[in-house]
């Protein structure tokens, strides 16, 4: 089987992790047909990246600034069967690409998934809990532990089949990462969207199929923490409007139903039992992060709200009202 690895850029100051994540993806068990480098309109890192020669594949992005765009221009120069993508600040351990691609041999599996695990610049935060590793750009508690189906995976390790670009396109340029805000889940509307398209087939976790992702300090404050979430409280909303609150919400429910207060009440009651501030503070950062999180979902949906009565409302002033009909 062909594979194409995709790997997106944008900052000269993570030269050294883009490096590394070239150098994981080289050291493979299973060779790549080609790794392709996508630079996000940073024309001297482009020029940096050029002049690896042929050990890699030079791309700009040819769509608007975003991590969604980067990622559409390099897969739309992929000549791999499968195309896989992995972030700049991440690197694959060497059987990587033979867990995530073994699963092609079933025809019904259409896209892979893989573990994304922390490596915490300074190590993990005594407050920040598991639960939120999302924050982070990793898996967390709640994930599937073993191989089965999912409704979508994590961006920094994922594949699909380049059939399936082709027929329903790339990532939604309204969402996803642009330079330093934020933003996410346009993974996740592009797996509901492959699901929608072929209801019959698999969009398969493989937790075997692992790569490590670099968690810098500046990540690890509850500055960043509180961003994020609110962030991917906005994403969720665009998310609903795309796809409808049924299928958009679906695994958040599970998780902020079951997963999220199961976690507070073991927390709280380790701090009572041990009587440590640690479980405390971990405890407040899962309820926190549970309030932010919906309140930039509400923020997202009462602007969406917003637009679209400003849409009606300019239509309307164009076309003037309608006439009162005659009898």
């Amino acid at each position: 089987m062909r594979i194409s690895v995709v790997i997106c850029s944008h900052s000269s100051a993570r030269w050294h992790d883009l490096l590394a994540a070239l150098d994981s993806v080289h050291s493979q068990r299973v060779p790549v047909l080609e790794t392709i480098v996508v630079v996000d309109h940073n024309e001297a890192l482009l020029e940096r990246v050029r002049q690896m020669g042929n050990t890699v594949v030079a791309v700009s992005n040819a769509e608007q600034p975003g991590l969604s765009g980067a990622r559409n221009s390099g897969i739309s120069v992929a000549k791999g069967d499968v195309v896989a993508v992995m972030d700049d600040d991440a690197f694959a351990q060497p059987d990587w690409l033979e867990q995530l691609t073994a699963p092609y041999a079933n025809p019904s599996v259409v896209g892979v998934g893989g573990a994304v695990e922390p490596l915490w610049a300074r190590g993990r935060p005594h407050w920040f809990p598991g639960e939120f590793d999302w924050v982070v750009g990793c898996g967390y508690i709640g994930l599937p532990t073993i191989t089965g189906p999912i409704r979508n995976f994590i961006g920094a390790n994922m594949s699909f089949r380049r059939s399936v670009f082709e027929s329903i396109g790339g990532f939604y340029s309204g969402l996803g990462r642009v330079a330093g805000v934020p933003l996410g889940c346009e993974e996740t509307e592009l797996c509901i969207r492959v699901r929608e398209e072929w209801p019959d087939k698999t969009l398969l976790y493989e937790p075997g199929a692992r790569v490590l992702h670099r968690v810098p300090e500046s990540r690890a404050s509850w500055a960043y923490f509180r961003a994020r979430c609110y962030a991917e409280g906005r994403s969720k909303a665009v998310v609903t409007q795309l796809t409808g609150a049924g299928v958009g919400l679906a695994s958040e429910r599970t998780y902020a139903g079951r997963v999220l207060p199961r976690a507070a009440a073991c927390a709280i009651a380790d701090a009572l039992i041990r009587r440590e501030g640690a479980e405390v503070a971990r405890a407040l950062a899962i309820v926190a992060g549970l309030l932010l999180t919906g309140v930039g979902y509400a923020a997202g949906i009462s602007l969406r709200l917003i637009q679209r009565t400003r849409d009606v409302s300019r239509l309307w002033i164009r076309s003037g009202p309608a006439s009162p009909s005659t009898t």
